[in-house]
């Protein structure tokens, strides 16, 4: 179903994306392909669609379960996750790994002390079959194990000749950032990869996702061109809508639910910026609101942020915000990627 809001896993329920998904297909020997987007633009739908069209065993590492300051027990439970949701393809593998213990449907991973499993050691067992292992927004992998975990993926590119990693990020800069491929102290440096970027539908594919899926359920809906106009043709968005109208809401009910929801996102940013310093927090409620309001170049919006806070504000300072709102994939040129997060903006309040 076109409007289930989980991410997909089976092509009938994938809208387009041929291009893409084929690109996958035909590139999925190669050591490392990742797959960058804004959020909801449908990376994890694409990712697992292929996964299962390929054939191959795979793991599927979800970040999003990370802690902002993860410790190395937490990233081998995800390790752990991710293996346990294949055990009936690999427990042959495991099994003979010294520090791992499969218990039932249970699978136990020494991560320090004797007989403890380095994260290569386990990618090196692994190569023991074609496998593919997929990290879903890896961005979250930023951090204290950051060059422990790369130097694992550079030591599987260069010798594990069966593992495919495929890498997704909503946050492309801060993506880019962890991958390092152009930083000479990246563990990755110099390594090619296959990138692929998901961009949002065009108003005809738009206005086709939700005339199907309202087919789907046999109802007609008169404001699909006001629904294509407000959303801007990101996928995730245009679901959210169709779940709305389909449980009897309507255009108004749709975006105000949607820029509730963005707001917290926001919040949930700042937040983080909080915890450093409220006056960076600020800062960046105060740019973003600029940007919201029209403010499209850099003199606009600095002005714009000076004449908020009442003080002079340095052009290296300026600089770091609007580079880091951009690699949080929120803005690019001082507009906003995502129509709802603009109006989101507008409604944010003083940290």
């Amino acid at each position: 179903m076109l409007f289930d809001e989980r991410p997909k896993t089976k092509r009938e329920d994938l809208f387009d994306r041929d291009e893409e998904l084929k690109k996958i297909i035909d590139n999925i020997n190669r050591p490392l392909i990742v797959i960058k987007g804004i959020r909801r633009i449908g990376k994890t739908s694409l990712l697992q669609v292929a996964l299962n069209q390929v054939k191959i065993p795979y793991i599927i590492l979800d970040c999003r379960k990370l802690r902002e300051n993860y410790s190395r027990q937490d990233i081998y439970t995800l390790i752990s996750e991710g293996l346990k949701s294949r055990l009936d393809q690999i427990r042959d593998i495991l099994a003979r790994i010294k520090g791992i213990k499969i218990m039932g449907n249970s699978i136990e991973i020494k991560w320090k002390g004797k007989d403890y499993v380095s994260i290569a050691d386990l990618f090196d067992h692994l190569n023991e079959k074609r496998i593919i292992i997929a990290i879903d927004e890896a961005q979250r992998l930023r951090g204290p194990l950051s060059n422990e975990i790369k130097d694992a993926i550079a030591h599987a590119y260069d010798y594990d000749r069966n593992i495919t990693f495929i890498l997704t990020g909503s946050e492309v800069g801060l993506l880019d950032d962890f991958i390092g491929i152009e930083n000479v102290n990246s563990p990755l440096y110099g390594r090619y990869y296959y990138s692929i970027e998901l961009e949002r539908f065009d108003k005809d594919k738009s206005r086709e996702f939700l005339e199907r899926g309202f087919q789907e359920y046999n109802v007609k809906v008169s404001d699909v061109e006001e629904i294509v106009n407000l959303l801007d043709g990101i996928p995730g968005w245009l679901t959210f809508a169709g779940n709305q109208y389909v449980n009897g809401k309507g255009l108004e009910d749709v975006r105000r639910e949607a820029i509730n929801i963005a707001l917290e996102e926001l919040k949930n940013l700042i937040g983080k910026k909080a915890k450093t310093s409220q006056i960076t927090a600020s800062r960046y409620l105060n740019t973003l609101k600029c940007i919201a309001y029209d403010n499209d170049s850099w003199s606009k919006v600095l002005n714009c942020l000076q004449k908020e806070e009442g003080t002079i504000i340095s052009s290296s300072v300026f600089f770091n915000i609007i580079e880091n709102l951009e690699k949080y994939g929120i803005i690019k040129d001082y507009q906003f990627l995502d129509p709802i997060y603009k109006e989101a903006s507008k409604l944010l309040k003083k940290v």
